[in-house]
């Protein structure tokens, strides 16, 4: 559940099919995100999941599993 909800932003915010974006996919590389896009990304998480990310727990963040383990992690 938290990866889908996570696949949808992503795919809103990057314009991009959702079946594009899987657990392995690098935010960089496979995504395309820059920092400005990952800022909004952020915020649109926070928004999501009515929780704070903060930055430097972002630093470590590569992938979109690494996303959903870090949301998990955090919300449980």
């Amino acid at each position: 559940m938290t990866f889908e909800k996570v696949q949808k932003i992503l795919a809103e915010q990057l314009e991009l099919d959702a079946d594009e974006i899987t657990m392995d996919s690098s935010l960089v590389e496979d995504l395309g995100i820059d920092s400005l896009d990952f800022v909004d990304i952020v915020m649109s998480l926070e928004d999501e999941f009515d929780t704070e990310f903060p930055e430097e727990d972002m630093a470590g963040i590569k992938t979109v599993g690494d996303i959903v383990k870090y949301i998990e992690d955090k919300i449980q």
